[in-house]
Formats: structure tokens, sequence, C-alpha cells
């Protein structure tokens, strides 16, 4: 009996990986050829290059008094934290903990009890002004302590990681717009876990530095436990890029020492200076529609793009260019749109978005276009201001010592042409075949799906050992 289980459940998570092999292959749907028409009498026709786009027979909003109200001036969400760790040791509760919301909300992670996709929330940090550290510390507008009433000190975005091993590269995905990280690790198992090595490996291939250890589940385990578990912690982390992340016992189902990790993470994850009068970028990390089943054509909304922006500001109403773009054929071609929303997370929406945190832009692209994910991986910017789009990447390799994320040891060999990898380059996920290798380790892959890229770009190296791709190493494009 219990070999069948077994074997069910290997099938499913197979399942789970050919879906993501897929999408980095390129296999999706092309969106329907008729695009949902305009509403003006005498439309103008789009060029051959251009996505055709989906306009609504409403606007919005109904006048410019309602309008006013409609936007939000709260502070926006500065920068993105994730929280990464094995399957099940607490990450989507713990961002439950800090921000009220449970990040997930697809209909299968529900079911299932697991994080699938990358799930997203907000909150403001906010302190009291009569009580002392760490106790001053909280996500409340009312001090839980004294009754008073706190103050912002910034808002701040969550990205919360899948922990199961077959979805790797959704967690390097998110990674891509990280600018900190809590590795989140269960105090009653043995630490580590395959996916605690894997996912901070992961954040040292993508390079990310700030990073904050909870140990969560403490009320499950005695005192003597949870030093054990501790002392292992610190072992394991000894020589990583987490050696001297500060460690916060924790119950986050309790909320047990959250504001001692509330004040840690204003300590450690500082927000990075962004220059806002550079050309905007924005990685984007997910996609989708907000029409309802049975909306008349008419009445249909444009595409949504949701991600981070890395440096400028885009604006309600800004022209906007979409790179790689869409598949048309055998290839990709830039999508030029307007924007025409813009919400930042649950604050609301709001006239323009600023670097960090995370955003949802809506568009006029037709939603055929954007619905499951279909443009995640591609960069938003100004007409003509975006990095170049590479159909070959040559990179520096910087290979690991051994494969992480396995229960046995093993060794990583070196790159061999032919050999088929899996790159994620900011939020795109894509394979590719090596073509050259020359000295210095300096590597030459024909992808299947271009990449919008620059010289010093980091990307993620994945390849395939028993049926799964595995993070091996990471590159430098040259």
């Amino acid at each position: 009996m219990s070999s069948k289980k077994t074997t069910s459940k290997l099938d499913e998570e197979q399942k789970v990986e050919k879906a993501v092999v897929e999408t980095a292959s390129s296999k999706t749907t092309t969106a329907p050829a008729a695009a949902v028409k305009k509403q003006k009498k005498e439309p103008t026709k789009e060029k051959k290059t251009k996505v055709k786009t989906a306009t609504t027979k409403k606007t919005e909003v109904e006048n410019k008094g309602e309008e006013e109200e409609a936007y939000s001036t709260g502070k926006q969400a500065e920068i993105n934290i994730g929280t990464i760790g094995h399957v099940d040791h607490g990450k989507s509760t713990l961002v439950k903990a800090l921000t009220g919301t449970f990040p997930d909300t697809h209909s299968e992670e529900l079911k299932r009890g697991i994080t699938i996709r990358l799930g997203y929330a907000d909150t403001d940090i906010r302190y009291c002004t009569k009580c002392p550290d760490p106790q001053k510390w909280t996500t409340q507008t009312i001090c839980p302590h004294c009754g008073s009433e706190t103050k912002v000190s910034r808002r701040i975005s969550f990205v919360d990681a899948p922990g199961h091993e077959v979805l790797m590269a959704t967690l390097l995905t998110g990674a891509a717009i990280f600018d900190g990280a809590i590795l989140v690790i269960a105090a009653n198992e043995k630490c580590p876990q395959a996916q605690t090595r894997e996912h901070l490996a992961a954040m040292d291939a993508v390079g990310i530095q700030n990073i904050i250890i909870v140990q969560n589940k403490v009320e499950l385990v005695s005192e003597e436990q949870a030093l054990k578990n501790y002392q292992e912690i610190k072992n394991f982390v000894k020589g990583t890029v987490a050696e001297n992340a500060p460690i916060i016992p924790m119950s986050a189902v309790h909320g047990a020492n959250l504001d001692v990790l509330i004040k840690t993470i204003e300590e450690v994850i500082k927000t990075p200076k962004r220059d806002e009068k550079k050309d905007p970028r924005m990685f984007v990390a997910r996609s989708f529609e907000v029409n309802k089943p049975g909306t008349p054509p008419e009445n249909l909304l444009g595409g949504v793009l949701g991600g981070s922006i890395l440096q400028g500001v885009l604006r309600e109403g800004d022209e906007i260019e979409i790179i790689p773009g869409t598949r048309f054929g055998k290839k990709y071609v830039p999508i030029r749109t307007r924007i025409t929303s813009i919400h930042a997370g649950t604050l609301g929406k709001v006239r323009e978005a600023k670097p960090g945190g995370l955003m949802s832009i809506g568009t006029e692209i037709d939603p055929a276009y954007t619905r499951s994910d279909n443009l995640v991986g591609n960069i938003i910017g100004k007409p003509g201001k975006l990095p170049p789009v590479l159909e070959e990447l040559t990179f520096q390799a910087n290979l690991m010592d051994y494969v992480v994320g396995m229960s046995e040891k093993t060794k990583v060999k070196n790159l061999a042409i032919n050999e088929q990898l899996m790159l994620n380059v900011w939020t795109a996920i894509t394979l590719g075949v090596v073509t050259n290798i020359k000295k210095g380790n300096i590597v030459t892959v024909r992808l299947a799906r271009p990449v919008a890229a620059e010289p010093g770009t980091r990307v993620a190296i994945s390849r395939r050992i028993h049926e799964r791709f595995r993070l091996i190493g990471f590159g430098i494009i040259q």
C-alpha cells in the first residue's frame, strides 16, 4: 500500500516539474488571433509587430471627483523580502503573522497545504514612541503593549517562495526581486533539510547577502531540543553567505518573538539606494487577467503585469515596451502598450510606481496574452531604453563543489558541449544548450527562449540530475 502512495507522489512531483520545464521551453499557447475590439468607432490599425490591445467601454472611474478618491496617498513598499526554506517549515504562516495576509491563495495550494506559486503580501513596519526595544516594534496601528498609536517606519513587501524541491525554478524567479531573505528552519526537524541547503545556495547564486534566520516552531520542542537545533543551524551556515546572520527563535503560529524579528528586519535588511531619475525598469514576476467569466467583450479590462521596479518611476498613462515580448511563430516580438492603472499591493491604486516593493500595472494588452503567467520573465520600461534581447548567452561559470538539495553527496562535474542547462536570468527561466567552452570557464549557451540582459547580470545555472533540474552554480554575463 505504501509503495502505491510513493509512486503516486512521485508521479505528481514529475507532473509539476514538467509544467515548469515546458514553460521554460516556451511551449505557451498562442493567444487568439482576434483581439478584443476597440471601443472607438473608427479604430486605428495596429502594426504587425504590436500585440493587439483591449480597452474597456466604461472608464474605471466615472468622474474626476471619484477618480481623486480612488488613489491612495500612503507610503509605498520600499523593499522585497523573500521567505525561503524547506517545505512545511512555516514560511507562509510567518508571512501571515507579519502581514495578516495568508500568501497561499491558489486553490491547489489551499487543498494540499503547500506553496506552489510565489505568494505576495505587504505591511507597514511600525513603532511605538512610548515602549522600549524590542517591544516597541510591531505591524499594528495600535501598540499591543501600551495602547498608544504607532508610527510608520517604512512599508515592506514579502515574497513567499515554495519549499518543494520540484519548484526550485519558481524560487529562483522570485529571488530575482529579493532585497533580502528570511530563511525559516523548523526547530522540530534535523538541520539542514534538503531544501534548506538548496535555498541558501540559491541566495548565494543570485547575490542575496542580507539574510535573517528564523528558528520556527519552538513551541513544539523542549528547551534542550531547541538549543541542540540552534547549534545544528550554526554548524550548517558556517562558511556560507549566512554565517553571520542573526538566528531568532520563534513561534510564528503564536506570534512569539515577532517584535524581535521586526526589529532585526529594520537593522539587517536596509532599503538600498535607488535612482528614480534613471530610465524605469520593472521585472515581471507574474501576469494575469482580472476579467470574470462571462464579461461582455466591450467591458473587458486589459491584462495585468506584476513585479518590482529596480530603478526609475512608472506613471499611469505612460507608454511602455515589454521585452522579449510574446511569441509569434518562431520569433518573439516586443509589446508596446500603455499603463492604464497601477496598484501597490494592499495599499491600493496609486498614480505612480516607485522602485522597491511589489506593483501590478494594468495595461491595454489583450488579456489572452497575460493569463496564467504567460509574460513572466519579461522586462518593462520606456520604448528603446531597455537591455538587448539575446538568443545566446556568454557567461563566466562558477560551479559549486557539490550538488545541493540531494540526500547523497554528489560532486558537480564540469559543463560539457551539447549539455542542456536551465538558466534563470532575473525573473526569466529558459533552457539552453552549451555550444562553446573557453579558457577561464567562459561558456556560451544557445537559448530556447531569448532573454533581455546586459553584461554583469547574474545567471543561476541548473542541470538535470536524476530526472530533475538541480542548482549547480551561477554565471556572470560577459
